[in-house]
């Protein structure tokens, strides 16, 4: 198995603290470590640096490398742009077919949140069989538990298999992120899974399925597998980048590939998509308030302050969230933390790089 973590998000979601410079994925959001060494030293029982590979945007893989340097071998790729999954994955794709055929890929966000480790690592290693065994694509879907509104959704129809004790489903259709009133009817129809993000497949059959649904994307990842190793592989990258489709994989390929299947996912996961997650999984005091730092609180409940540099006084307030940091300050009502990232698209509108 070799594995790719995409670590190329901006994270505007978690601005102010989620910087181009500093986006979400180095942040040390929930515990003591980075959300990207927490994604590296999960996957250590079950492969070696040589086998991961880092797919980031320049001006990020410096501090990346800096944060993992206790992490020999690991394979890191620059994406010259952001062009979104699709080409990101067929990027690592490439690079791991040269440096093995034959190999099974899964492809990880570095942002995630695990609570069971031994479960997940379970979870990839039935799904490798799978693919190994049936060439087909994996999805891992995990089973919802409220009408989310943030994450996509995953529809399946019939359970094909039993494999090492989980059931494996036949995927009817990828859904896009649904408002209320069709996340309630996702909820209660039982058949709906939570997409994750993660996949599990050959990397000969991603390939061939990018050449199928996304042609042109795909005579660029050739243009860039014929000058690996050469001496002008950076110039190929860098061009073919330039030009390439920016297309998810979800809407670029997911959405038409014939052969998809789906595990349930059922080891504690999160992908801390806002600061409302984070509100939802922290310790919160008798007022149902999560603080971070020592602040001043009468008569507000609900909310989440993260300012441990400054004290916040609260009074008469309900479900905000209070995040600070030294130039600039997020105040937002809970329930609308999801248009954070239309404030970081007005900041670039408005040329304010000083924030962004």
């Amino acid at each position: 198995m070799r594995a790719l973590i995409m670590a190329g998000g901006l994270g505007t979601r978690f601005w102010p603290k989620s910087r181009r410079e500093h986006p979400k994925q180095l942040l040390k959001i929930l515990g003591e470590q980075s959300l990207i060494l927490d994604t590296v030293e999960r996957l250590k029982p079950i492969v070696t640096g040589e086998e991961i590979y880092i797919v980031a945007m320049d001006d990020q893989l410096g501090k990346i490398r800096k944060q993992l340097n206790g992490h020999a071998g690991i394979n890191y790729l620059v994406e010259p742009k952001g062009k979104n999954t699709a080409p990101c994955i067929g990027l690592a794709a490439v690079v791991m077919q040269k440096d093995d055929p034959d190999a099974v890929m899964v492809v990880l966000p570095a942002d995630h949140l695990i609570e069971d480790n031994d479960v997940f690592l379970k979870t990839l290693q039935t799904a490798e069989k799978v693919a190994l065994e049936t060439g087909k694509i994996v999805t891992i879907g995990i089973e919802p538990n409220y009408p989310a509104t943030g994450y996509g959704y995953i529809q399946f129809d019939q359970q094909l298999a039993v494999a090492d004790g989980m059931p494996l489903l036949h995927v009817k259709t990828f859904a896009e992120k649904p408002n209320v009133a069709t996340a309630e009817r996702f909820l209660s129809s039982g058949d709906f899974l939570w997409n994750s993000g993660m996949f599990v497949w050959k990397v000969k059959t991603i390939l061939e399925e990018i050449e199928e649904h996304l042609p042109q994307v795909y005579d660029g990842l050739m243009e860039i597998r014929d000058a690996l190793g050469r001496p002008e592989q950076d110039a190929v990258i860098r061009r073919v980048y330039s030009q390439i489709r920016s297309i998810s994989i979800d809407y670029g390929v997911m959405e038409h590939a014939k052969e998809v299947t789906v595990l349930k996912g059922n080891f504690g996961w999160n992908d801390l998509g806002s600061w409302g997650e984070v509100y939802k999984l922290m310790d919160k005091d008798e007022n149902r308030n999560v603080l971070v730092g020592s602040h001043l609180i009468r008569d507000a409940a609900g909310c989440l302050v993260d300012a441990p540099e400054k004290c916040v006084a609260l009074v008469g307030v309900d479900d905000l969230v209070v995040v600070d940091t030294p130039d600039a300050l997020l105040i937002c009502r809970r329930d609308r933390v999801q248009e954070v990232r239309d404030v970081v698209d007005l900041a670039k509108r408005k040329k304010m790089d000083q924030i962004l």
